[in-house]
């Protein structure tokens, strides 16, 4: 059978489905590989939850401040709606916590780059992994991996240097950080800095590379080439690259990656640990389920997020069984409220295997922002719209937010390369018309999305746009 949609070469949104639901080739039945060991040596993960808790105590203090303090009703967050603390409001919380106002504001930032805080207009409020900070050691980790992805907008940039090189050592401090992870020591910053230019030299002989064919039209690149004044051919400058590989040490060791001293740089226990998990590309996942049928709702999401997706259904309805269908969908829109994105697509499936009795429950949450894309969907699909085309009854702007809640949820609990296929996904034709739109659709999650989106994917120009527009929506700048 052939799709009745024709193809063309532009991003287009596709039905959104739970990352249970992503499609493979794998048959049902096959076992699942196991999940690689990390390196001997490396701390059991309470260890690592610990040591990540103790790292982000004090943004998680602020985090919490806001919580009481800022939000509808109460003192706003920002006075322009921008995520950066307003004057007032950062003055009286470095006078009901006892610190300086830059010590808040940079306390803001980390909570906000590692998820604890999210801000919403002029008002801000907790983010999931903050409710679950005492309880759950994984969404410690993730915070903190959060905040790894993010070192580079953690510390300011070097004004004296030239943002394309800035760029350039960004995009090389990968291959700097898993040379440092496998020496499984301290390693000289001089043999850093000659990684680091190696690196650098490739990269800018690749950009001059042409991959098309003899006498073949090149396309329009989505994202234009970055200009750099030097002659490919030339390595990079030891002069040139010293200070940024100093500022890129010490922006990893303000976030708790690395140490450095004595011209030598080493990888904290839980910078190791993140940077073994990149290399081996894998993901804190829930375990099998068991018992999901006394398990509340959320209990029971989790518990399914790494089913396929008939063994997802068979537990849905197994779960659903045991319950009085008013109580079952008000539990699941219960969940699907809550900060995870994850949670919230899964919740809508459960809720299509409920089917015709919780209409009117889900008509009811239209008007909800964070549910409506997933509401009209659902009813679009229950109305009889096929689920390919059920995409046309969201706004370009519900479209393009649902599109970032997505890829919340693949960047808390997916791996790198599906969230590089999810950008195939969006409905703008180019990817500068994407970050446009989805920097205007306001989306609390919006600076995580970019910057895990910009670790993960391989093309460095389009990594670096990605790294701008999530630069500009942290600052609030244009």
């Amino acid at each position: 059978m052939t799709s009745r949609i024709p193809r063309d070469s532009r991003l287009r949104l596709v039905r959104p489905r739970p990352l249970a639901a992503a499609p493979s080739a794998v048959n049902e039945r096959r076992p699942r590989r196991p999940a690689p060991r990390p390196p001997e040596g490396t701390p059991a993960p309470a260890e690592l939850a610990r040591m990540a808790r103790s790292g982000l105590a004090a943004a998680a203090r602020v985090a919490r401040w806001a919580d009481n303090a800022l939000g509808p009703g109460r003192d706003a967050a920002t006075a322009d709606g921008k995520a950066t603390l307003s004057e007032t409001t950062a003055e009286r919380a470095a006078s009901d916590l006892g610190l300086t106002t830059d010590r808040i504001r940079a306390d803001w930032d980390t909570a906000r780059l590692a998820g604890l805080v999210e801000v919403h207009g002029d008002s801000a409020r907790p983010g999931w992994r903050l409710r679950a900070w005492d309880r759950d050691d994984s969404a410690v980790l993730r915070g903190w991996v959060a905040l790894f992805d993010a070192w580079s907008l953690a510390s300011p940039e070097p004004e004296e240097q030239e943002p394309a090189a800035v760029a350039e050592v960004v995009t090389a401090m990968p291959q700097v950080l898993s040379f440092l992870q496998l020496s499984a020591g301290p390693v000289p910053v001089e043999q850093l800095l000659d990684l680091l230019r190696q690196r650098v030299t490739e990269l800018r002989t690749e950009r001059c590379e042409v991959p098309y064919g003899a006498g073949t039209e090149p396309a329009a690149p989505l994202v234009a080439p970055v200009p750099v004044d030097v002659d490919p051919a030339e390595p990079a400058q030891d002069a040139e690259l010293a200070p940024l590989l100093d500022w890129a040490l010490h922006a990893l060791a303000a976030v708790g990656a690395l140490t450095c001293g004595g011209g030598q740089a080493t990888l904290t226990p839980l910078g190791s640990w993140a940077v073994w998990v990149k290399l081996e590309q894998i993901c804190v996942a829930a375990q099998s389920p068991a018992g999901n049928i006394e398990q509340s709702a959320e209990g029971m999401l989790r518990g399914c997020a790494q089913l396929r997706p008939n063994a997802a259904r068979a537990e849905y309805r197994a779960w659903l069984a045991a319950r009085t269908v008013g109580s079952a969908v008000s539990e699941l829109l219960l969940a699907a409220r809550g900060d995870d994105a994850l949670l919230r697509g899964l919740a809508f499936e459960a809720l299509r295997v409920v089917g015709a009795p919780a209409e009117p429950d889900v008509r009811a949450v239209v008007e909800e922002p964070a549910l409506r894309p997933y509401a009209l969907l659902w009813l679009a699909e229950h109305d009889g719209v096929d689920p390919e085309d059920a995409h046309e009854v969201l706004t370009r702007e519900e479209a393009t937010w649902l599109w970032v809640d997505t890829a919340a949820a693949v960047a808390d609990h997916g791996e790198a390369p599906m969230l590089v296929r999810h950008l195939e996904s969006a409905l703008q034709p180019t990817v500068p018309a994407l970050l446009t739109e989805v920097r205007a659709v306001g989306h609390p999650r919006t600076v995580q999305v970019l910057v895990a989106l910009a670790a993960a994917h391989p093309d460095p120009a389009l990594a670096k746009a990605v790294r701008r527009a999530a630069f500009q929506v942290h600052t609030g700048g244009s």
